[in-house]
C-alpha cells in the first residue's frame, strides 16, 4: 500500500478511529481495538503512548491507570517486566485478558496497512521517531501539534519528513508554519461555534486551493471542552447523524476523528458522502 495522505483524502472522507474501537470487553488502545476499528472502516488509528521506568514505549493513555487498569501506580514509575503483566479492566470493572501492547508491536502489526496518529508525540520525540524509522513507516505516520515555536522545533528536528498537521482554533496561528522545513499537509481545527472562521466553507475551500487538507473531530472527551460545536458522536448516536457527521462532511472536511467508526462509515456511505466526487 502506498501512503499519500493528501491524495487519499481527496478521494474519500477519511475516518480516524479515536483509540481504536472500545466497548464491552474490548478496551481502547489495544490490538483488538485497532483491528476492529480497521474492519469497521477506519483509515487511520489514533494511539496514545506512555513510557515505562526502564524506557519501553507502550500503548497507553498517560494518567488513566485507575480508570483503565484499576491500578493506583503510574506506568512511568514501573519497569516493563511489571507493566507487561497488567491487564485492562472492562466496562464492568472486571479484568480482561488484554495487556498493554508495545509501540514496536503496534508498528509492526500495522506496517503497510493504515495511517497512524501518535497523540502527543512530543513527549518522547526521539524515541518515537527512532521506532518509526526502524519499522520504515514515516509515510504512514501523521504528526499533529500546535504551531508554536517549541512544538515546530521538535517536529522539524525529529519528523520533518512525516505528514504534519497544525492544531488550530484561529487561522492566524498558521503564520508560524511558513518558512519551516516541514511536511505540512494541513490543519486540525477546533471550534466552539459554527461561526468560527476555521469552521467555515470559505476557510476549508481556501486551504484546499493551497493543496492542504482539514481535520475535524466528532469525538467528545470532555463535554465542557467544545472542539466541533455540537456536531458530535453523541448527537449522531442519539438520532441526528445529519446534524453531526453529515454537517462535517458537507462543510468539506477531509478527515473526521470519531469514536463510532462503524456507524459513521455506514452513514457516510449510505448518504453518498464517503467518496469524494
Amino acid at each position: 500500500m502506498q501512503f499519500d495522505l493528501k491524495k487519499d483524502a481527496s478521494k474519500n472522507m477519511m475516518l480516524v478511529a479515536h483509540r481504536g474501537f472500545w466497548g464491552g470487553n474490548i478496551p481502547c488502545n489495544t490490538i483488538p481495538s485497532f483491528d476492529t476499528a480497521l474492519r469497521q472502516g477506519a483509515d487511520m488509528i489514533e494511539i496514545d503512548l506512555d513510557r515505562t521506568a526502564d524506557g519501553k514505549l507502550v500503548i497507553f493513555h498517560p494518567g488513566m491507570e485507575k480508570a483503565l487498569l484499576g491500578f493506583s501506580e503510574t506506568i512511568g514509575n514501573l519497569p516493563w517486566d511489571f507493566v507487561k503483566q497488567l491487564r485492562y479492566i472492562n466496562t464492568d470493572d472486571v479484568p480482561t485478558q488484554y495487556g498493554l501492547p508495545t509501540f514496536d508491536e503496534v508498528l509492526e502489526r500495522y506496517r503497510g496497512k493504515c495511517y497512524i496518529n501518535v497523540d502527543k508525540f512530543w513527549t518522547y520525540p526521539r524515541e518515537i521517531s527512532e521506532a518509526i524509522r526502524r519499522h520504515g513507516m514515516a509515510d504512514q505516520m501523521v504528526v499533529k501539534a500546535k504551531p508554536k515555536k517549541e512544538m515546530l522545533d521538535i517536529v522539524e528536528e525529529f519528523c520533518a519528513d512525516m505528514p504534519y498537521m497544525a492544531i488550530i482554533r484561529e487561522e492566524e496561528e498558521l503564520q508560524d508554519v511558513a518558512g519551516r522545513k516541514l511536511n505540512f499537509v494541513g490543519s486540525e481545527v477546533l471550534f466552539r461555534e459554527d461561526t468560527a472562521r476555521v469552521a467555515s466553507r470559505e476557510f476549508i475551500e481556501e486551504r484546499h486551493k493551497k493543496g492542504e487538507i482539514v481535520w475535524c473531530n466528532s469525538i467528545v472527551y470532555n463535554y465542557r471542552t467544545v472542539i466541533a460545536g455540537d456536531h458530535t458522536d453523541d448527537r449522531a448516536m442519539c438520532g441526528d447523524p445529519e446534524g453531526s457527521w453529515g454537517w462535517i462532511a458537507d462543510r468539506g472536511f477531509d478527515l473526521m476523528q470519531t469514536d463510532m467508526v462503524l456507524e459513521a462509515a455506514l452513514f457516510l456511505e449510505k448518504t453518498g458522502r464517503r467518496t469524494r466526487k
